[in-house]
């Protein structure tokens, strides 16, 4: 009987690690805003890793969190450090890539509570007197992460917090285009 149970375990495991590694191993999370400002000044909230905190939905995770800076004040080379509590963990977001009212693309390096790399991509179109804004971010799993997003994908674990920020920063832009 034991030999039995034992046979069953191996096989189902057997199939689980085939299911896991058939799995895709790329992941994109896409979420977009229009806001009624213009697309300059949408732009520098983005492009300037200083002001991420009054819009970030990550930011009030943790009131304590520890951040640091280093490089250029905004655009490519600025790279913003944070670490802390479980919800947040810990990690560095350096900026690639800048084009002035047009484009932010950032290299996101997460450390803590697991490592992974990810490119984050900020795009900025103008539509009459507002601008639509389209965050999206992508990379690679490794198998953990492949065998995680069998029961949560990445695009529910994080859809939902880029829609919270695009609504953070779109009340901040917003609110100052009417003063």
């Amino acid at each position: 009987m034991l030999k039995k149970i034992v046979i069953v375990l191996a096989i189902v495991l057997v199939i689980f690690v085939v299911v896991v590694a058939l799995q895709p191993a790329d992941y994109r999370v896409v979420r977009s805003a229009t806001m009624a400002a213009p697309q300059p000044a949408v732009f520098e909230q983005v492009n300037d890793l200083h002001k991420w905190e009054a819009w970030s939905p990550w930011a009030k995770l943790d009131p304590g969190m520890k951040l640091t800076y280093d490089g250029p004040p905004a655009g490519t080379g600025a790279i913003y450090h944070w670490s802390g509590n479980s919800k947040v963990g810990e990690g560095r977001m350096t900026i690639t890539e800048s084009r002035p009212s047009d484009l932010v693309r950032i290299k996101l390096e997460f450390i803590k509570p697991f490592a992974s790399i990810a490119d984050t991509e900020f795009q900025f179109k103008p539509e009459a007197n507002q601008t639509t804004v389209t965050w999206s971010m992508s990379g690679k799993k490794n198998f953990m992460s492949k065998a995680f997003c069998i029961f949560v994908s990445m695009d529910k674990m994080i859809g939902g917090d880029f829609e919270k920020g695009l609504a953070q920063l779109k009340s901040l832009v917003e609110a100052a285009a009417k003063k």
